[in-house]
């Protein structure tokens, strides 16, 4: 499944896994937060923290009729306010998927996978 839109010159389809690591670049680049968790971490046997290239692994896309639907895995720092890292998360994915892709996503859902001690 993919983003399609058109414009005067022609159609642009974003793959999901572009989203995915537009995504998981702007979650990654808040404070607080220590990187992407799996989304399923029982099937992937995963139990670190995701690489850049294994971004799409802790981001879902969904597509309901014309809205876009983000859920984001992360794992946080310990001693970061747990709701604020969320909020910049939410908002920085956001700004990213405006301005990067032209995609305006509907809801950004941050799903806290474990709290990393240092």
């Amino acid at each position: 499944m993919a983003v399609n839109m058109n414009n005067q010159y022609g159609s642009i389809n974003i793959d999901n896994d572009v989203i995915a690591t537009v995504v998981g670049g702007a979650a990654t680049d808040n404070y607080g937060v220590v990187g992407m968790a799996s989304k399923n971490q029982i099937k992937d046997n995963v139990n670190e923290i995701l690489r850049r290239d294994a971004y799409s692994r802790g981001v879902v896309v969904r597509q309901v009729q014309d809205k876009i639907e983000v859920d984001v895995n992360i794992i946080v720092s310990y001693g970061t306010k747990i709701s604020e890292v969320s909020r910049n998360v939410q908002s920085k994915v956001k700004y990213n998927l405006e301005t990067m892709l032209g995609v305006n996503a509907d809801a950004v859902n941050v799903i806290i996978q474990g709290v990393k001690v240092n």
